[in-house]
């Protein structure tokens, strides 16, 4: 069973998010904050796997509190569901944790599956978002900007960077390179680490700049 935290200042939208997650088997919704305080203090108490976290909130937005929840349980996955996905939200987003990015007129579908994937510890971002990411790192690469330098990796860790490259998940990682997701996460928590990267589009961002591709 996968727990969720819902945070929404509208209660129109928490309670649409709740009726999406209450059909489903898999989903329990254990919270819903309206604040970016309140969230904090729930993710807090509730330990949830997935928090679907709103950006602009009265008094601590999404961002800060997004920076605050994973500060206490580092484990928790967050998804922004948001109204803007301008690059004043997104990149302060990802650059405060969040492993999914999706805007308030994603389809249930992609909502749900971003849920399952963040709770499988993959990231999610609508088809927009990863469209801007990747533009903005081919284009980096393209005019010659400088790229934050990669560490010595092994041959494995280069192949798994590749496929991050590409978009792929961890199952398919595991499908392409004939290993395990256990190994495939472990791999990707390495390269983070490594890499001082907060999340996997760093990762992808970085194989694109460093032109790191499959063999």
């Amino acid at each position: 069973m996968i727990t969720v935290l819902l945070v929404d200042d509208q209660d129109l939208i928490r309670s649409g998010l709740r009726m999406l997650c209450d059909a489903q088997d898999d989903l329990l919704v254990v919270g819903e904050a309206r604040t970016g305080t309140e969230a904090v203090r729930l993710a807090e108490q509730h330990r949830p796997d997935v928090v679907l976290m709103d950006l602009r909130m009265p008094g601590m937005d999404g961002i800060t509190a997004t920076e605050r929840i994973l500060a206490l349980r580092p484990s928790t996955r967050v998804v922004v569901v948001t109204t803007f996905d301008d690059d004043d939200h997104l990149y302060p987003a990802l650059a405060a944790g969040a492993c999914g990015f999706l805007t308030k007129d994603s389809s249930p579908g992609e909502l749900l599956a971003a849920v399952r994937t963040a709770s499988a510890g993959d990231s999610s971002y609508s088809p927009a978002v990863l469209q801007r990411l990747v533009g903005v790192a081919v284009r980096a690469r393209t005019t010659g900007a400088v790229a934050v330098p990669l560490p010595d990796l092994s041959e494995r860790e280069r192949e798994v960077l590749a496929c991050l490259g590409l978009g792929a998940s961890n199952q398919e990682i595991a499908t392409r390179l004939h290993i395990g997701v256990t190994t495939v996460k472990t791999h990707v928590a390495n390269l983070m680490d490594r890499t001082g990267s907060p999340n996997r589009v760093h990762l992808a961002i970085l194989a694109i700049r460093h032109d790191v591709t499959p063999r």
